[in-house]
């Protein structure tokens, strides 16, 4: 176990002062100043909800031995919350990373935005002081004897359980794929810290030759669903500006019935991939991928009066970014946390009230972050508003109350449609609008450079500096 001595945050805190300084430097050369910086952040309700005097203005007696599965965004948000929310907290967090990463700015390495070594911080710098940090994995959960396994340390008993472990790819659902061979034959996904970077410099070289390039999604929920939607914007983009549209043929292929699940930003983003010829193929899903043909082999699943068609084709590509199906880690699924049934059971989604956060069987574990079963977007936005509800909904049950905090399903999902445009889409459970100010005096259906802004520029900081901090 480990501690985060002050000293070593202290030291941290300097850091951070520093790259938020450097930070700072890059967005007046974009030609905006320090003072109308930190307008944006004040408009935007940043500089508010990082404002310390907040973060301390609930506090509670309450006692137990809380263990968090996962150091991740939702992981870290939540010791940070808990730690300064409670009077005396016991706080375990384990989670065996040596990195945290901004997983929101991979799209921007692979696009030529950010750098690599922007998007990740040393995981003892941003973990919160005072609490355990176990560095190990969890292998198993036992909610009957209230108990997890980790690989190196045997088991660690608890009294409350926030289950935060993220998500599982499962890149060998793909026949002929496994996650040893991406790039190969010019195979990528940004959903990965090396295959950001690999698809940056494989998009830039597809984009000179010349070819045919194939986008596409993955059937299973999964986090951050506008990704490959940014990623084929971002090339034709990127095409376009050093006049190499004309040469290179880019189609979308989405295993959903439209190209996206939100009425209200759908029609603009239809009309962006029309005006840049990018042909939209629906109820389509990736079966596998012959790595050595560069060939996709897909499935259209359609229901044609009461039956189900599935027509099997195959598309030559000389450039391809996939997405792998997505799930619960195994050992969620193996405890049998999830749903016995419907939407979510699939994918051993924990099974959550969708407003409270807390598992409908066992009311001493809460689950939030991209493993929770919610019917909404996998994304960092939903986790950071998950987090102050999700901590307060733990301290009322170990106060012996019921949680009344209620998550209204917001998430947002800030699509870049170009180099200095997003289409920032922010909506809640029911599918509609939840526009956020100073958004909200802007017509959010369409792309808008202030998006952009806060999608490279103030994203990240409120990330490491907010966030984590459990401050935002």
């Amino acid at each position: 176990m480990q501690q985060i001595s002050n000293a070593t945050k202290s030291k941290s805190m300097m850091n951070e002062l520093q790259e938020l300084n450097e930070q700072l430097k890059k967005f007046e050369k974009k030609g905006i100043d320090r003072r109308r910086f930190f307008k944006i952040l004040a408009a935007a309700g940043v500089i508010t909800t990082m404002n310390t005097s907040n973060a301390h203005a609930f506090s509670s007696k309450a006692k137990g031995k809380i263990v968090i599965v996962g150091g991740g965004a939702a992981g870290i948000s939540m010791a940070a919350r808990l730690k300064r929310w409670l009077d005396e907290p016991n706080i375990t967090l384990i989670d065996p990373s040596d990195r945290q990463y901004y997983q929101p700015g991979f799209t921007l390495i692979a696009s030529g935005v950010y750098q690599p070594d922007d998007v990740w911080k040393k995981q003892e710098d941003c973990m919160p002081s005072g609490i355990n940090w176990v560095k190990d994995s969890v292998i198993a959960v036992d909610p009957i004897w209230n108990q997890v396994t980790t690989a190196q340390n045997g088991k660690i008993a608890y009294d409350y359980l926030v289950l935060v472990p993220g998500i599982q790819m499962n890149w060998n659902q793909i026949e002929g794929f496994d996650y040893s061979k991406l790039g190969t034959g010019n195979a990528h996904c940004i959903y990965d810290f090396k295959g950001a970077q690999m698809t940056w410099k494989a998009m830039r070289e597809f984009t000179e030759k010349g070819g045919k390039g194939v986008y596409t999604d993955t059937y299973t929920k999964h986090k951050c669903g506008g990704a490959p939607k940014k990623i084929c914007l971002l090339t034709d983009d990127y095409a376009r500006k050093h006049e190499h549209r004309d040469h290179i043929q880019l189609n979308y292929f989405t295993a959903e019935k439209d190209l996206y699940d939100v009425k209200y930003f759908t029609k603009r983003l239809k009309e962006i991939y029309k005006e840049r010829n990018v042909p939209i193929t629906l109820n389509t899903r990736v079966k596998g991928i012959d790595l050595e043909r560069k060939q996709v082999h897909f499935e259209k699943i359609e229901t044609v009066g009461d039956e189900k068609k599935v027509t099997s084709f195959i598309e030559d590509y000389d450039f391809l970014h996939f997405t792998p199906p997505m799930s619960a880690p195994d050992f969620v699924k193996e405890a049998e946390l999830g749903f016995p049934d419907g939407k979510l059971a699939d994918g051993g989604w924990v099974m959550v009230d969708k407003e409270t956060l807390v598992h409908q069987k066992y009311p001493n574990i809460i689950a939030l972050g991209d493993v929770a079963g919610t019917p909404t977007s996998k994304t960092s936005a939903a986790t950071r508003v998950q987090v102050p509800i999700a901590a307060k909904n733990l301290i009322a049950l170990m106060e012996g109350k019921e949680p009344t905090e209620k998550y209204n399903g917001y998430a947002a999902c800030p699509i870049v449609t170009d180099y200095g445009h997003v289409l920032l889409c922010e909506f809640d459970y029911k599918k509609e609008p939840q526009i956020s100010f100073p958004f909200s005096l802007l017509d959010m259906s369409k792309e808008q450079w202030a998006a952009w802004l806060l999608k490279v520029y103030i994203l990240k900081p409120l990330y490491f500096y907010g966030m984590l901090k459990g401050l935002a």
